[in-house]
């Protein structure tokens, strides 16, 4: 059996937002470049491996490993850090939140790494989201912020559209949706029902056609992309061979946990905010530059919009994706177009708001000019 390629950092019983804990918890990551760079932490997004992130970072990008020290950190049911399909028992997992993520990267930053300030946090759908949940979080701690086709707060219709993912997961084991953001009805018997290999393979599959109307736009579809730009014959090759071969290649309750911090994304759930989700916004201190994709059907722009609004002056960027890429606009890596314009934009942001040393070094030398 192959050594995994990523580090495993333990966390013992890491107690939760919810009340729960999850026993002998770790997280998961992976490193590029040196330690002594400055750092950069850029989370995975949903159903993502560390691997999945690596098509942001080069020599060649503005993640360049010669100049940052970078740290891919893997959500909890990625299953890669503390997951249902690495825990020792088929006991229910507990509730998990942006929140309880975050405390874990930060404990790994600050406690393995010894690092005390980060030159940026950056990520992609809920990437960004604990791109949000760290500014919030832990404002002080680092000088920019790049979330990218994500929210602070998941909306209402993000969460009706989870809905529909979760439902067809769940239906295949004649299981309800407890609503949103609370998993599973419980059923009656305490017998906890394992996937069957026929179970895996219809739920995975209809969850992957649910969400195949969700991840691209209607231009995306209209002009067929998926046969010109991804090289699919027709759209059912692409249903099957993209969008079905992606689903089954998860695990269903992994997936499910991760929805389900998904759908209770919101930086207003911790203190001091107290559910004042404009007072969260307003806290936020790192420059921050907000990268929606203009087609993106459940991160749309208006959201990033208020967001931004909703940030002190001199605080947020806006800037749209002219993408007709709908949410894989913002990642992993299918468009080039936007690859390039993503790297590019991430490009004049970190060179336009350098750390606060260097800017003072700066502009002690323009006053000597």
């Amino acid at each position: 059996m192959s050594q995994p390629d990523y580090e495993i950092y333990k966390l013992g019983d890491w107690d939760l937002q919810s009340g729960e804990k999850i026993v002998d918890a770790h997280i998961a990551y992976k490193t590029f470049g040196d330690p002594k760079l400055p750092a950069i932490v850029y989370p995975t997004w949903f159903s993502g491996a560390i691997a999945d992130n690596i098509w942001l970072i080069g020599e060649d990008k503005t993640l360049n490993p010669k100049e940052y020290f970078i740290i891919i950190t893997a959500l909890f049911g990625n299953g890669q850090s503390s997951s249902p399909s690495n825990q020792p028992s088929p006991k229910p997992f507990p509730k998990v939140s942006f929140y309880d993520n975050v405390r874990a990267q930060h404990k790994l930053v600050t406690k393995h790494f010894g690092i005390t300030h980060l030159r940026a946090v950056l990520g992609w759908s809920m990437g960004a989201g604990q791109t949000y949940q760290w500014v919030t979080q832990f404002p002080d701690f680092m000088d920019i912020a790049v979330p990218f086709c994500g929210s602070a707060k998941t909306s209402l219709h993000n969460k009706v559209f989870l809905e529909g993912v979760k439902t067809a997961l769940l239906a295949v084991k004649n299981t309800r949706s407890a609503g949103s953001g609370n998993g599973a009805v419980k059923e009656d018997s305490a017998e906890v029902r394992i996937w069957s290999d026929r179970d895996r393979e219809v739920g995975l599959k209809a969850m992957g056609r649910v969400y195949a109307g969700w991840g691209f736009s209607q231009a995306f579809y209209r002009q067929k992309l998926y046969e010109t730009a991804l090289g699919y014959k027709d759209l059912e090759d692409f249903l099957q061979n993209h969008w079905e071969k992606w689903a089954c290649s998860k695990d269903p309750e992994n997936l499910l946990v991760m929805m389900q911090t998904w759908q209770n994304g919101d930086v207003s759930q911790q203190e001091p905010y107290k559910g004042d989700f404009e007072k969260a916004m307003a806290s936020i201190k790192a420059k921050t530059l907000v990268l929606p994709a203009k087609t993106d059907l459940y991160f749309p722009p208006e959201d990033s919009e208020y967001e931004v609004a909703c940030m002190k002056p001199g605080v947020g960027t806006l800037g749209v994706f002219p993408s007709i890429w709908g949410h894989w606009a913002g990642g992993p890596g299918d468009s080039k177009e936007d690859v390039a314009w993503l790297d590019k934009q991430m490009a004049d942001f970190f060179a336009a708001n350098p750390p606060d040393g260097v800017k003072a070094l700066g502009e002690k030398l323009q006053e000597t000019l």
